[in-house]
């Protein structure tokens, strides 16, 4: 069902693109529409089913160009790119509302409702999984308050006097949000935050460790493929605190616009 539900709302998100009063003026005129396909992979499934419809249904050429999130954005703004159809706007407040009063970027809606995102663990490491035959490992984690307790659980292969944990890559505003945390935390003494290198390498690295029923500590968001395909259990924070996020991101995420944007002069594209 849950991922029966991703798919829906990934199609959705293509077609609304398609019928936004926006899109159909620069459609007219534009033979070749660039997406920005970021570097996590909802963005890259999202780019594919609006691509596919606007070649097919409209004859568009589609280019993808691969960016991380800063360039991208930059790019976007600039005009260099047409598109982009999964942006957590709230990691980069500052860029959009900047762009948004300026009229720069424009947004065609929400690409799916309000998104969790965060720090996991496999549920079969606080439930166990007799399925699988697998007892609980850590029954009394519930938050990230608790992972002192528990980074022994977590030992990083390469520093064995620290746990790991599976921070987002680099270039992604999350991943320098994720080290914020870490200090506010206190949980730089215990753990290392790995940068796996992309998100490919992230989902890999989950995968991996589910397969084998092993412990992993990682952010992630939802909705993705992977999250609708294992059973992920997010670790509590402190309730999201607008003072303390601008202090030192010390809280929860807050749950998160997820927005489809498209260049203003792009869109004001008339044949």
């Amino acid at each position: 069902m849950k991922k029966c539900f991703v798919s829906i709302i990934l199609l959705i998100s293509g077609l609304s693109l398609i019928i936004s009063p926006f899109s159909q003026k620069a459609l007219a005129s534009q033979k070749e529409i660039v997406m920005i396909d970021l570097s996590y992979d909802s963005v890259q499934i999202h780019n594919r089913v609006a691509g596919f419809i606007l070649e097919h249904g409209y004859g568009k050429k589609i280019d993808y160009v691969f960016a991380d999130s800063m360039p991208g954005l930059l790019g976007l703004e600039r005009g260099n790119y047409d598109v982009v159809l999964d942006l957590w706007v709230d990691n980069v407040p500052e860029w959009w509302k900047r762009n948004k009063e300026a009229g720069k970027v424009l947004s065609l809606g929400n690409t799916y409702p309000d998104a969790p995102q965060g720090w996991y663990v496999p549920t079969y490491v606080i439930k166990g999984d007799p399925e699988r035959g697998i007892d609980p490992i850590l029954p009394n984690l519930k938050s990230v308050m608790d992972l002192p307790k528990y980074w022994e659980f977590f030992k990083d292969p390469e520093e064995p006097n620290k746990g790991r944990f599976y921070n987002a890559p680099s270039g992604w505003v999350c991943h320098s949000i994720n080290k914020d945390k870490f200090e506010a935390y206190g949980l730089d003494e215990y753990f290392i935050a790995f940068d796996p290198g992309s998100g490919t390498a992230l989902t890999t690295v989950i995968m991996r460790a589910y397969q084998r029923g092993e412990p992993i500590l990682v952010y992630h968001w939802e909705p993705t493929a992977i999250m609708g395909t294992l059973d992920m259990t997010m670790l509590e924070e402190p309730l999201f605190d607008q003072e303390k996020w601008e202090e030192n991101h010390g809280c929860a995420y807050p749950k998160s616009k997820v927005l489809k944007l498209i260049n203003a002069d792009f869109a004001k594209k008339k044949s």
